[in-house]
């Protein structure tokens, strides 16, 4: 059923065309990463990816609700500094995380890139295994998320369909636009992204306005809510030990708007057009998508709206993930700015809708990721005429089919906790895959080709050994909240940590079973084979020449 890993860990690379190696090198020494069998019976990927597609989808892929409404909770528990705080701090971790990930993926974008067959190829294969099938289940879970916080972001507007229908119905649209091509969910994610940049962008203006006291009531805002109520929000402590507790509460609770946004792009890697132009463009401005949609997003939200606003509170306190609870909504009707939170509320929408279709994308490519590494089933390598992994889609499917737990009241409180799990499940995720990238480098240095990497990301590695040893930290203090005296609850706990002995297992499980190394040694780290693929792409590449200004802007930007 599946593909030994022991068999690969035996394989060197005398057929695998990767031209001659450094004299330190054998060719009986290195570890060849076994690639896919591109045979007839399960075909393969395309590369239906435009730039524009990718370059939106890693701009707004992934932003949803987590932004939209989850900050109203945050700023509700821990005040407007921690939360501002946390945004900024999440978001350095984040831009580590795309820089190695832009890295390891335009030096060879092959077909199922994924963090898992990085792993695979630049640390071993159990610990490959356990990530990948981790990833696959957040994603799954991610979906189910983002359906169901579409649904009810609908029922803002008080209609009698009943939510199943609408559960139905999203659902269903994201299954139909991954299922067949892979420009399908290219364009609608273009179109989905430019809506929420668009909308986001417009809420900053916004912000600013009322900053200055241009809205209705002409009240001039300021930093009026940062003086009083106050900045901080003490929480289980007085004094500056709950100040700083608050930012650690605020730190913990923010990751869930970024959770596994950045892997996208290496994701989308192997059907892409020109990896090797696109990607590197990508992974740069992602730092603008975490200035400006973030950090600013959450700043504004800090000055139009107090953290005990009567709105804000009932908001959180009555569980409603659509408009009504989100502090954007709610500094909007402050401001006495009629209709707006109908129109805000259908941006919401979109965002959640877009996020779900982007994390159907990136489960399935997971899923697919896997099968190509022979840590899944190889029926699940089948891909149709377009190129399109859909028994992957399918079966991602399946498991986001949870949603409809969030049907019934008391099943929604079990599935929010499988939402809890994806937080935890990404930092994990971050850390193995940071992991790896240290490998890659490690890798190149050995062969004495790290300046052959088409990308170069400032910083490194210093950077991400910072961000490797921040995520340790965030990931064991993950629900630090629940071994404070009367806040310890089995639930709780289990939500905070139970992902850990899964990983573990999963880990320890097939490293007992295929008997596979504690690390692959440097010199049978394999940094050869697709290269010369990559290589020869990148030679034909022709960069399109803008005719006037206005091609020129298009072309910075797409």
């Amino acid at each position: 059923m599946f593909n030994s890993d022991k068999h690969d860990l035996e394989k060197v690379s005398a057929d695998s065309n990767v031209g001659p190696l450094p004299e330190k090198l054998s060719s009986n020494d290195i570890e060849t990463f076994d690639e896919t069998e591109s045979d007839a019976k399960y075909g393969t990927t395309q590369r239906g990816l435009k730039s524009r597609h990718i370059q939106l989808i890693a701009l707004g892929g992934c932003i949803g609700t987590g932004l939209f409404v989850g900050t109203g909770a945050t700023l509700s528990t821990t005040g407007p500094a921690p939360l501002f705080m946390s945004f900024v701090v999440i978001s350095g971790l984040v831009w580590v995380v795309m820089q190695t990930l832009g890295e390891m993926s335009a030096y060879i974008p092959t077909s199922g890139s994924s963090v898992p067959l990085y792993v695979k190829r630049y640390v071993e294969p159990s610990l490959a295994f356990a990530a990948g099938w981790n990833y696959w289940y957040a994603y799954a879970m991610l979906v189910a998320s983002e359906v169901s916080a579409s649904a009810v972001i609908i029922d803002y507007w008080s209609n009698p369909v009943p939510v199943a229908v609408w559960l139905t119905i999203v659902l269903v649209t994201i299954v139909m636009l991954n299922i067949f091509v892979v420009s399908w969910y290219g364009e609608s994610e273009f179109w989905f992204a430019s809506i929420k940049i668009i909308g986001i962008l417009g809420l900053i203006v916004l912000g600013v306005v009322l900053f200055f006291g241009g809205g209705p009531n002409h009240d001039r805002l300021g930093f009026r809510y940062w003086q009083k109520p106050g900045a901080f929000i003490p929480f289980a402590a007085p004094g500056n030990t709950g100040k700083f507790l608050a930012f650690w509460t605020a730190l913990v609770k923010s990751g869930f708007a970024f959770i596994l946004s950045p892997e996208l792009i290496v994701l989308a890697a192997g059907e892409t057009e020109a990896p090797r132009r696109n990607i590197p463009k990508a992974a740069k401005r992602f730092v603008y998508r975490l200035m400006v949609f973030y950090i600013l997003g959450t700043l504004v939200i800090t000055v139009i709206v107090a953290s005990n606003d009567d709105l804000l509170l009932q908001g959180v306190s009555s569980g409603e993930g659509n408009a009504g609870a989100s502090p954007f909504v709610i500094g909007i009707k402050r401001a006495g700015i009629r209709t707006l939170d109908h129109i805000i509320n259908a941006v919401i929408l979109t965002s959640a809708w877009s996020a779900g279709n982007s994390f159907m994308f990136a489960g399935s490519r997971s899923l697919y990721s896997l099968a190509l590494n022979g840590q899944a089933p190889k029926i699940f390598r089948t891909c149709n005429k377009h190129g399109v992994p859909y028994i992957c889609v399918a079966v991602t499917s399946l498991l986001a089919c949870l949603v409809y737990l969030s049907v019934s009241g008391g099943s929604a409180n079990v599935f929010q906790w499988f939402v809890n799990l994806t937080t935890i499940s990404g930092y994990i995720a971050w850390i193995i895959l940071l992991i790896a990238y240290l490998r890659f480098r490690r890798a190149l240095e050995y062969n004495g080709i790290l300046h052959q990497r088409p990308y170069n990301s400032p910083g490194q590695p210093y950077v991400t050994y910072v961000a490797l040893g921040f995520l340790i930290v965030l990931t064991l203090t993950n629900g630090f909240q629940v071994f404070f005296p009367g806040k310890f609850t089995v639930s709780s706990f289990l939500a905070a940590y139970i992902t850990l002995p899964i990983v573990i297992v999963l880990y320890l499980g097939h490293k007992i079973w295929f008997r596979t190394p504690l690390f692959l040694r440097v010199h049978k780290i394999d940094v050869y084979t697709g290269k010369d693929e990559a290589d020869r792409l990148e030679e034909t590449d022709v960069p399109p020449v803008p005719k006037n200004v206005l091609q020129k802007i298009w072309f910075w930007i797409a």
